[in-house]
């Protein structure tokens, strides 16, 4: 390797070369690269730096499309080029020529190209297809300092498509004899892996003998592989632990060259991912974990030493041995080193054990309580990183019994921040921590009321919408539901009372939603009307006033027109914000008599801005408006008694207690509950109390029914709630009131998935379309009519023809009606075709002539079967047409629309338009095949995706349960099972197959779908998550 470093370090003078070439006119672009540094360093404006930085891009495009310019001066323009793109100037005209560059030079010319692009261009540009056929013949060179360019920059950015065309030769380079190849090669199937893991699946065995390589450099490369292969799949490496256990042996040991260590300590970013690996692997695991305690035993011992880098070793030492089975000895260690950390007077120290104790907490409560007044202590750091941090400790102890303090911490934090990113990630967990260990009522809706104050229109919208949903959804106590909503009420009636206009967007809209019809600001709006303020108008009006007053108003200020009260309603008052020039101060007439008609200017309430010496500096503070304070949450009547007796007391002169004694006070308050493990409630773990707000079963939801995300306008109408919040559902219960509306007696007795049958209304629902009359007019949505002779009718189903009886057939549809026909609709399931059944109802008593048919769809081909032609339709008889169906393009629900026209026997013709929606599902058909057949399908195979599902926990074997739920609704076949993972095949009609990889994750399912299709995968992962949810 050194000897390709020293010809790389010898080449580089060249390449900034200051003297120019012999014969050259023109000056070295070094030189002028240089000047123009020196030039911008010299600049005092960035205005003055972007008109510098134009100049020089006119001229470097005007050299460079120059034909006369040759390679040895593109490679120093291209130099200018980078420059003036790394100060964010785009310098897209050189794009093209860098890829000549490194396709044309020579190496040093190469070299630049090829730096040129990998900082131009992304892995999506089009250009970069460009380079395709110039990386393939340099990993094919000769020259090492060729392939190892080719190498960089498939490592860095290269085209997904294109993969398979330089896989082999990237594949042969693992076997090259210097090892610098060998190297850069892993790093290129590690981008690879990225990007298209399935791309590199069959070269997993290489991936090991990359491990096993005699070259350390080549052996750390593979570890960045199997770190990302390990976090997807660690039980499938199990059988390397005791190859990274003797790997970091040799590590701690010294065994590597002198080259890897970094101040003293041997190979140290090596020792952290081997850490991480061995993390992974020993999770839950004591066998695998026992080969584990001697290296880490020994990395704890050598990494004592002053220096940045062993405290990075030691807080990975730490945070593996917290995860790995524990053992005591190595415990008592690992928690040496927290308190190290914590008590260190170096920032960078204390907050990295800030941080490994949030780490550990989880596992071992108990340590915070070690090092509590140190905690206590960081809470009042001047920076404002330990303090974040430590609220972020806080949180992960969080019980019932001192959520209320750390939550005032929490708040004092969020009002002092300045940050948004705090202010998001603080909002959140305030709000989470409300809903979980709420005391009472009262605290929690104080608490949401500051929250939605503080964050502001900054907060995730799942915060307002969990908030909104609770509220809905309640308790199973309707008097704790009634307290709660009332409460809530009169806290916001409070602060619409003080200063609305400070309230967040957000959080008015959310306090809209709890009584959509505003009637608790009927007697603000009837005080405010009385006070002079003007009516609502809607903003249509608004505009069209608004409009009309762009004409200049020389009426007197004093003198304005009256509005008569009496005239006004509710329904049109208007803002005063949003008058009219012309309109001038609303209010009663005799109000405004009494006011006195004088026609000076009124300044009442003016701040004065202006005097004689010209602006008045004011006498506030600049920082006024960061200095003021969000009032604490508002307190219920009877707390604010307290408050204020409280407040009075502690104005009267006391001694204060000794600073040490409000520690020790604060702390007992901090980690209460913390002393006994039994009594312990921590973030992500099980609770051993019931949670506060325990919202109500499914079977008991509300009519709401699924509450929607907040948009960005308020409700004015009581109707309009479900619009308010949309886009985010928070809930997707069917309530009692929909499912009356199904149809008596159609159940699902066709044996084809659940998800069908159970399709929205909007998804099976009548859909009426317009109804064209012999004059070309269309009436809007007919009302049907209603025949007293509808009801002889017969059975519908018994008009199903017999060749497809017996077969998989969902429930009839109703698609529309008029007064003289009804159409309605099913689909069967056959083993290679779907077919869609429509009947035709004529219940008139004359017949219908000339039928004509017609049904057609953007996404599947349909075609009319050869018998079903019909022309006329008999007075109260039955027609059906049947249509063969096969998917043009894959979606998650497809829709055929159709037409049908027909003439009565007055010579009046008639249309009637229908639409019909079926799931995908009804088109899918189990396939059979071989394990072997099955991987061989799979690799070529290049439509995929990947999910995480819910598996089936309430049985024995989770795997087969859930697998077997998915094949009863979904018609799929299972190939295989084998221990934890499971391989399932099936096929989109007409053979368009689709593949299913299985695996039990983590307590989920992790599935991968791949397919020749596009879009194929998603629908049908789409319909598993349906299965699942609906079992």
């Amino acid at each position: 390797m050194s000897d390709v470093v020293e010809k790389t370090l010898t080449a580089l003078p060249s390449l900034l070369s200051l003297d120019p070439q012999p014969g050259s006119a023109k000056l070295s672009s070094t030189s002028k690269l240089g000047n123009l540094i020196r030039a911008i360093t010299e600049l005092t404006s960035k205005h003055e730096e972007e008109k510098l930085i134009q100049c020089e891009l006119v001229s470097l495009k005007e050299q460079i499309s120059s034909p006369n310019t040759s390679m040895r001066q593109m490679k120093e323009l291209m130099v200018r080029a980078i420059y003036c793109e790394m100060l964010g100037y785009e310098a897209s005209f050189s794009y093209i020529h860098a890829i000549k560059l490194a396709q044309q030079g020579t190496v040093l010319e190469k070299r630049v190209g090829y730096l040129a692009v990998s900082l131009f261009l992304n892995e999506s540009h089009e250009l970069l297809l460009l380079l395709v056929n110039t990386v393939l013949k340099d990993l094919q060179s000769t020259n090492l300092i060729e392939v190892c360019m080719a190498l960089t920059v498939v490592s860095q950015i290269f085209p997904k498509d294109m993969i398979p065309a330089i896989l082999p030769l990237v594949e042969e380079k693992l076997n090259h004899p210097k090892e610098i190849i060998r190297r850069k090669a892993v790093l290129a199937l590690y981008k690879f892996y990225l990007i298209a893991p399935n791309q590199v699946q069959h070269i997993h065995n290489k991936f090991r003998k990359a491990l096993c390589d005699r070259d350390p450099g080549v052996m750390t490369a593979s570890l960045h592989i199997y770190l990302q292969m390990i976090q997807e799949n660690p039980e499938g490496y199990k059988d390397l632990t005791a190859s990274f256990v003797t790997i970091l042996k040799q590590v701690v040991g010294g065994k590597l060259p002198m080259d890897f260590n970094y101040h003293s300590v041997p190979a140290p970013w090596l020792q952290i991912q081997l850490l991480r690996i061995l993390s992974l692997l020993g999770k839950n695991d004591q066998s695998t974990s026992e080969t584990m305690y001697e290296v880490l035993d020994e990395s704890i011992r050598r990494a004592e030493m002053n220096h940045n880098i062993t405290y990075a070793i030691l807080y990975e030492c730490v945070k593996c041995i917290y995860t790995i089975h524990p053992k005591s000895e190595l415990l008592e260690k690992a928690a040496k080193c927290i308190g190290n950390f914590v008590m260190s007077p170096k920032i960078n120290l204390k907050y990295l054990g800030l941080k490994a104790l949030t780490y550990v907490v989880q596992q071992d409560p108990k340590l915070a309580l070690q090092h509590q007044m140190t905690i206590i202590e960081c809470l009042d750091h001047p920076d404002l990183i330990i303090k974040r941090e430590t609220l972020e400790l806080l949180f992960r102890i969080t019980n019932g019994q001192n959520v209320t303090v750390i939550v005032e911490k929490m708040l004092e934090f969020l009002r002092m921040s300045k940050d948004d990113y705090t202010t998001i990630d603080l909002v959140g967990k305030v709000a989470e921590l409300a809903e979980k260990y709420a005391p009472d009522n009262e605290w929690f809706i104080e608490t949401m009321n500051t929250v939605f104050s503080v964050g502001g229109d900054m907060m995730q919208p799942d915060i307002p919408n969990s908030f909104l949903k609770l509220l809905s959804e309640g308790f199973d106590s309707v008097e704790e539901d009634r307290k709660l909503r009332l409460f809530a009420v009169d806290s916001y009636v409070s602060l619409l009372q003080g200063e609305p206009g400070k309230l967040p967007q957000c959080f008015l809209q959310v306090i809209s939603w709890v009584d959509s019809s505003l009637s608790f600001l009927d007697g603000f709006v009837s005080e405010a009307l009385a006070a002079g303020a003007a009516p609502y108008k809607p903003p249509h009006q608004r505009q069209e006033e608004l409009a009309q007053a762009k004409a200049l108003s020389l009426e007197p200020y004093g003198l304005s027109l009256p509005i008569n009260m009496s005239s006004c309603s509710n329904a049109d008052r208007q803002s005063p914000t949003l008058l009219s020039i012309s309109s001038g101060l609303s209010g009663d007439s005799t109000d405004v008599l009494h006011r006195g008609g004088s026609t000076t200017l009124k300044l009442d309430g003016v701040k004065r801005l202006w005097g004689r010496e010209g602006y008045l500096v004011p006498r506030e503070n600049v920082d006024e408006a960061a200095q003021i304070e969000v009032p604490s949450p508002l307190q219920s009547p009877s707390r604010q008694g307290v408050a204020d007796s409280s407040h009075t007391q502690a104005s009267t002169p006391t001694q204060a207690p000794e600073p040490e004694q409000e520690k020790k006070q604060l702390a007992s308050s901090l980690f209460v509950g913390l002393s006994s493990q039994s009594s312990l409630c921590l973030m992500g773990k099980s609770e051993p109390t019931p949670q506060r707000f325990r919202r109500k079963a499914k079977g008991h939801s509300s009519s709401l029914g699924a509450i929607v995300q907040i948009s960005n306008s308020l409700v004015s109408h009581p109707t309009d709630v479900d619009s308010l919040l949309c886009n985010n559902q928070l809930g997707s219960n069917i309530t009692s009131e929909q499912t009356s509306e199904l149809p008596e007696g159609l159940t699902n007795a066709n044996g084809t998935c659940d998800g069908e049958a159970k399709l929205n209304d909007r998804d099976t629902k009548v859909q009426k379309l317009s109804h064209t009359g012999k004059d070309g007019f269309a009436a809007a949505a007919p009302i049907p009519y209603e025949d007293p002779n509808r009801n002889e009718v017969f059975s519908i189903s018994s008009h199903l023809p017999a060749e497809l009886s017996g077969l998989s057939c969902s429930e009839i549809t109703p698609l529309c009606s008029n007064q003289n026909l009804d159409l309605s609709a099913c689909h069967v399931q056959k083993d290679d075709s779907v077919v869609q059944v429509v009947f035709i109802t004529n219940f008139s008593d004359t017949s219908v002539q000339q039928m004509l048919l017609d049904i057609h769809s953007d996404q599947l081909e349909v075609s009319c079967a050869s018998d079903s032609r019909l022309k006329d339709v008999r007075s109260h008889s039955v027609a059906v047409c049947q249509y063969f169906l096969s998917v043009k393009r894959p979606s998650a629900h497809v829709e055929t629309v159709g037409m049908v026209s027909y003439q009565l026997t007055d010579g009046m013709r008639q249309e009637v338009q229908f639409s019909y929606k079926l799931p995908l599902t009804s088109f899918i058909r189990p396939l059979t095949v071989s394990t072997e057949e099955y991987g061989t399908m799979w690799l070529t195979f290049s439509n995929d995706t990947k999910q995480n599902l819910t598996l089936v926990s309430d049985a024995q074997e989770p795997l087969a349960a859930t697998l077997n739920v998915l094949k009863k609704k979904l018609q799929l076949h299972i190939v295989e099972i084998i221990d934890m993972e499971g391989i399932v095949a099936c096929q989109l009609l007409q053979d368009q197959p689709c593949l299913m990889h299985c695996r039990v994750h983590a307590g989920k399912l992790a599935v991968w779908l791949r397919s020749p299709v596009p879009d194929l995968p998603d629908c049908l992962i789409y319909h598993c998550q349906r299965a699942l949810q609906e079992h």
